[in-house]
């Protein structure tokens, strides 16, 4: 069988079954390690996949193939949020014209002094507060006063969306083989208190500009294609309207831990953005790795 994009043989199943009789202390997070070391699987980067292994071993424990030991931080869906730290910042009211506060600089915040502030406030002004794994990128927006006024996030795009890979024309093995090369706008906030028209629009415009640059940069390959995903129920799409993202379809109103389909969430607009004019080629050309 395939899982997680990897072939697993009877052989491998043996050998993880006999791997946890053989060290019955250790965790998950321990077993993804040591299977990412013997298997080799990592990432371009040669980080190991851990998350994407401990996937696997759910997945492989859900179809009745291994008992995991239990989670020792359970929660929904496996994940348990951590509060981030607090950070003192100025809530004063910006609500001047755009081309007041321009330039806006829009920088990344990884590994800077301002990833905590980035952290906080996402974690408390962002609905769905701060998370993220896997590949990712992370921005703060300042104006030329260096006043902060919003977060964007963008991480790994979804497994499977059906109005999405229909629209790219993507089949199984192209969207296995490139959707590394597309990424998710999972977090975009404005802080409460910035009320500038247009901001919105002329963000998603900056980031557009350099997101793939950046990228390669940091993991090595480009990115062809944005993505984002737009409650229905909260929002209308305004703004990534407004920079020219199309909206494709919507959602089914299911979650990805929805192992019974018994699951509801809101259902969300899906607009995605490409990035370069020949995307669908490269997207749907199991021949090209995007690496260059």
């Amino acid at each position: 069988m395939i899982i997680q994009g990897r072939k697993l043989t009877t052989e491998d199943i043996d050998w993880i079954r006999q791997l946890m009789a053989t060290n019955p202390s250790w965790h998950r997070s321990r077993l993804s390690r040591e299977i990412c070391l013997v298997w080799n699987w990592v990432n371009e980067s040669g980080a190991p996949k851990e998350i994407a292994c401990r996937s696997l071993l759910r997945k492989l424990e859900q179809k009745g193939f291994i008992t995991l030991p239990a989670q020792q931080n359970p929660g929904w869906g496996g994940y348990q949020k951590k509060a981030q730290p607090a950070v003192d910042h100025d809530t004063t009211e910006i609500s001047e014209r755009l081309r007041d506060i321009m330039p806006i600089r829009l920088i990344s915040v990884e590994k800077t002094k301002n990833k905590p502030l980035f952290n906080h406030l996402l974690d408390k002004y962002h609905y769905l507060g701060f998370h993220t794994v896997g590949k990712n990128m992370q921005y703060m927006a300042f104006d030329r006063y260096d006043r902060p006024l919003a977060c964007l996030l963008f991480g790994s795009s979804a497994w499977r969306v059906a109005a999405r890979d229909q629209w790219i024309g993507w089949d199984e093995g192209a969207r296995k083989a490139h959707l590394q090369l597309t990424t998710n706008n999972t977090r975009f906030l404005i802080f409460p208190w910035v009320r500038v028209p247009h901001l919105a629009s002329h963000l998603l415009g900056q980031v557009c500009r350099r997101l793939s640059a950046d990228w390669m940069n940091k993991y090595g390959h480009p990115i062809y294609l944005l993505e984002t995903f737009v409650d229905q129920e909260r929002f209308r799409g305004t703004s990534y309207q407004a920079a020219n993202w199309k909206c494709v379809g919507q959602t089914k109103g299911r979650s990805r831990n929805d192992r019974d389909s018994t699951l509801q969430v809101p259902i969300k607009d899906i607009y995605l953005y490409p990035l370069h004019h020949t995307y669908k080629e490269v997207l749907c050309d199991v021949t090209v790795t995007g690496s260059t």
